[in-house]
């Protein structure tokens, strides 16, 4: 077999392959014992007539036809191969271009390829990151939050204000129509919380229980969306929320310690870790910010092959309309309620598909540049960490990936990670006045990955085509935008505090 490479674009080459038809012998062999199959001949059992009776009865046509599709993806495959020039990461677009019966079989495959990146020094490199102090006031916060858990609810005999506990009743009407579906009874909400109808605050404050209010408010779902809805609210109770006092018997209560001091110097030193981690996925996504930034393709910025960003943008598409059961009608309504069109919609997703496919590019020269590999035992944890996302037994996961094919996309997942933390180790990181930042305790060791993930837009597909990167379920993308390669890092600002009053509550 012959093959050529002809560049079409730094993204983009066309494979000329000419295969002689001796060494497709195999094929016509296994073509025939098909066929024979399928044909019945008088005078021979299924299976056995011969190649001569075969072509009398049916015609070489159906041998050839039968004979180029088996063997054009085993010779495209030999070509890629055999090539040194190029990395495929699409599918190819295959034309036969000669069909010499008993002297050659030619084809062309057009296929996007990875473009040969020129990456910046990773040594020259420096990203700035945030202080991670610990203000007292960040500190009082954690400790509210974790007395509000313990707070207990009392009625009382004045007008709601906010934080004020209100238990109302509900009821909308268009054109004085009463919407069904926008009436509740009983419901509990937190004066001055938001989110529910705009105007719900502004009407509660002030009421007490008994009395009504009615209001104007723009509908942002159902079938009245965008109309102008009459909201009846009542208010039959009004509570406020009773925070148990900050001493060395609520720290009792609610965690392991025995005096304020020791749990409010406990949670110091959990929000402490958790800036820490705050500061680590700075200088990630800070330096794939700069690694982009720097990369280059002939003194160019990096060129995206425009067949993987247009599945990436497909994939990205489906998976959104897949979260409204693929109703395009209902995805509009929820576009229309974030003050979105399909237009902004569609140009926003191109977008983040293009930052995610130069991201890979760059992450995956990157990590050819390294030479990083990935050990089982570190594809087998991120394994099981999926397996648990999914809520699934890592068998039955494995199984699954296996038959969709996406083992290859967890492997590139870990090794992007594993290449993205190997540049941050060789960067200067440093504070906003210059003062370097150790973040070796956080990395791990040089063969181990502890750092979060890198950005959700990285990690969906390598090599493979952008529009494969499906999970078990078909519609759930494999590659998770949080998960790390090795152990989860857990950071808890509530810490063993709240565990505690979980295990209370």
């Amino acid at each position: 077999m012959k093959s050529t490479v002809e560049h079409l674009s730094p993204t983009r080459v066309r494979i000329n392959v000419e295969v002689p038809f001796d060494e497709l012998k195999p094929d016509f062999d296994r073509a025939y014992k098909k066929i024979a199959e399928q044909v019945r001949i008088p005078g021979f059992r299924p299976g056995k007539a011969p190649a001569r009776i075969l072509e009398a009865r049916i015609g070489r046509g159906p041998v050839l036809d039968e004979v180029v599709n088996n063997a054009i993806p085993a010779k495209y495959q030999e070509a890629v191969v055999s090539s040194e020039e190029v990395t495929p990461i699409g599918r190819p677009e295959i034309e036969v271009t000669e069909i010499a019966d008993g002297e050659r079989l030619a084809f062309t495959a057009e296929v996007d390829v990875r473009p040969e990146i020129e990456l910046p020094d990773l040594d020259g490199l420096t990203v700035e990151v945030d202080e991670t102090e610990v203000a007292e006031d960040e500190v009082t916060a954690q400790l509210d939050q974790l007395r509000a858990r313990f707070g207990t609810l009392a009625g009382v005999e004045r007008p709601a204000q906010d934080g004020d506990y209100v238990q109302i009743d509900l009821s909308a009407s268009v054109d004085g129509k009463e919407i069904e579906e926008a009436t509740t009874t009983g419901f509990s909400y937190e004066v001055g919380q938001g989110g529910l109808i705009d105007g719900i605050d502004e009407a509660l404050r002030g009421m007490s229980a008994g009395e009504e209010k009615t209001f104007t408010s723009t509908l942002v779902a159902g079938e009245y969306a965008d109309r102008e809805a009459e909201i009846t609210v009542k208010v039959t109770a009004v509570k406020e929320r009773h925070l148990p006092d900050a001493d060395d018997e609520f720290a009792q209560l609610a965690s392991e310690f025995d005096t304020l001091d020791e749990l409010t110097e406990d949670l110091r030193e959990r929000l402490g870790r958790s800036k820490r981690m705050e500061q680590a996925a700075q200088a990630r996504d800070r330096l794939l910010d700069k690694l982009v930034e720097g990369a280059r393709v002939g003194g160019e910025p990096v060129p995206l092959p425009e067949s993987v960003v247009q599945a990436e943008v497909d994939t990205r598409a489906h998976d959104a309309v897949h979260a409204f059961d693929h109703d395009e009608d209902r995805f509009a309504e929820f576009l229309s309620s974030q003050d979105k069109t399909r237009e902004q919609f569609d140009a926003e997703n191109r977008e983040e598909a293009e930052k995610a496919v130069r991201y890979r590019l760059v992450l995956d020269a990157l990590a050819d540049s390294e030479q990083i590999s990935v050990g089982d035992q570190e594809l087998t944890e991120r394994i099981v960490y999926q397996a648990q996302q999914y809520g699934m037994p890592p068998e039955q996961f494995v199984q699954q990936i296996q038959q969709a094919g996406q083992l290859g996309v967890i492997y590139q997942d870990v090794r992007r990670s594993k290449a993205l933390i190997t540049a941050v180790r060789s960067a200067s990181v440093t504070l906003p006045d210059g003062t370097a930042v150790d973040l070796s305790d956080l990395l791990g060791p040089d063969d181990e990955e502890t750092v979060e993930e890198v950005p959700g837009e990285v990690v969906e597909a390598g090599e493979e085509t952008a529009g494969d990167s499906t999970g078990p379920a078909g519609d759930a993308p494999v590659a998770d935008t949080d998960a790390p390669a090795g152990d989860a890092p857990v950071v808890d600002t509530d810490g063993a505090a709240a565990d505690k009053a979980d295990a209370k509550a």
